[in-house]
């Protein structure tokens, strides 16, 4: 690219990023970091099939998960944030004892939608991906 087209472009970044916020708790930024955790992701694959209760969610993540099992208390923390950015809802049932289920809102079916069709992307080009890689490790050796 030209360097005035480098500088337009950039230009053009930095309005959209003044436009939508790069403060700290933007919704684009925290949104983004919520995609590319651990958890999250996954915690909205598997809400998206419908409501579920804590305990079972917790061992599903662990059946599905390559990583080690979700804590109880990350998992509260996941579910809590998913909730305040309006992705979850926490339902409580008037039963004694109360009984608790999550699952996902009209926004977070959207933002399922948009994390499905991005893995779908990857997978399309796992190929490719794992081919840089093994490039990219062979050159440095």
């Amino acid at each position: 690219m030209e360097t005035a087209q480098i500088r337009t472009a950039i230009a053009a970044l930095a309005a959209e990023m003044a436009a939508h916020g790069h403060d700290r708790d933007d919704p684009a930024r925290e949104v983004m970091g919520l995609l590319g955790d651990r958890w999250s992701t996954l915690i909205l694959l598997v809400l998206a099939t419908g409501e579920w209760r804590h305990a079972e969610l917790r061992r599903t993540l662990a059946q599905l998960s390559a990583e080690q099992a979700i804590s109880q208390r990350v998992l509260t923390l996941k579910l809590r944030t998913l909730e305040r950015d309006g992705f979850v809802f926490r339902k409580i049932s008037a039963d004694v004892p109360p009984r608790v289920s999550y699952g996902l809102t009209p926004l977070g079916r959207d933002l399922h939608g948009e994390a499905r069709r991005l893995i779908d992307w990857i997978n399309a080009r796992a190929p490719a991906i794992r081919t840089a890689r093994a490039s990219f490790d062979s050159a440095e050796d």
